[in-house]
C-alpha cells in the first residue's frame, strides 16, 4: 500500500474544522490524489491530525467514508445546474453552451485527474459497495439534468445530443489523462458546440 503523509494532504489549513469535516477533507484530497484502494485508514487519520477511532466514531467504515466523500462531491456538481440559468436566465440554448464551457473548463484544469466519480467507478466495481449507488445516481442525475436542458433548447434529438455530450465528456476527462492537454481533450469546446450546432438544425 502506498505511504501517505500528512504532507500530501490538502493545502488549505484545515485543522480547524470539526473531527468529520477535516477527515472528508483529508480524505477527499487522498483518495483523488492517489486514489481510493491506495489510501488507508490510518493515513487519512493521521493527516486529518486525529486518530483511527475517531474516524470510525463518524464513519461505520472506510467504505462509509468513500460514499460520504462521493455524495459531497455529488452536491457540489449539482450547483452547476443553477449557475447556468442564473448566467443566461430564460435562455436554454445559451445555458447548453455554456455547460459546454463549463464542462471544458473542469477538463483543462491543469490540477486535474479526471473526473473523480468515474475513477472511483472504475476503483468500485462491487455492486454491494454503498459508494456505487451514489456514483450512479449522480451520473444518472447529470444526464438526466442535461437531456431537461436539451429539450428545453428544442433541440431535435434530446436523448441522442444528450448521449452524445455525456460520452465527449468522459472521453474527453480520459483522453487528457492517457494523451494530455495536447491531445483530443483540447477539441472538447470545438466537438461540443459542432454536435450542439447538428442538433439544433
Amino acid at each position: 500500500m502506498t505511504t501517505i503523509t500528512a504532507k500530501t494532504a490538502a493545502e488549505a489549513d484545515i485543522h480547524r474544522l470539526p473531527p468529520r469535516e477535516r477527515l472528508l477533507s483529508v480524505a477527499r484530497d487522498l483518495f483523488y490524489r492517489h486514489g481510493i484502494r491506495a489510501v488507508g485508514v490510518e493515513a487519512i487519520a493521521e493527516a486529518a491530525g486525529t486518530n483511527k477511532m475517531t474516524l470510525y466514531r463518524h464513519f461505520a467504515s472506510k467504505d462509509e467514508l468513500v460514499a460520504e466523500y462521493l455524495r459531497c462531491l455529488a452536491a457540489e456538481k449539482a450547483v452547476i445546474w443553477d449557475k447556468l440559468e442564473r448566467d443566461h436566465p430564460g435562455d436554454p440554448a445559451a445555458q447548453l453552451k455554456a455547460w459546454v464551457q463549463e464542462a471544458a473548463r473542469n477538463v483543462a484544469d491543469p490540477t486535474s485527474r479526471g473526473c473523480a466519480l468515474a475513477n472511483a467507478a472504475v476503483e468500485l466495481p462491487e455492486k454491494d459497495h454503498p459508494a456505487r449507488c451514489v456514483i450512479e445516481q449522480c451520473k444518472q442525475g447529470g444526464r438526466e439534468k442535461l437531456l431537461a436542458l436539451c429539450r428545453r433548447a428544442n433541440i431535435k434529438q434530446p436523448e441522442l445530443l444528450a448521449d452524445q455530450l455525456v460520452m465527449l465528456l468522459e472521453g474527453a476527462f480520459m483522453c487528457r489523462q492517457s494523451i494530455g492537454n495536447e491531445g483530443p481533450a483540447c477539441s472538447f469546446v470545438r466537438a461540443g458546440e459542432a454536435l450542439i450546432d447538428a442538433h439544433s438544425k
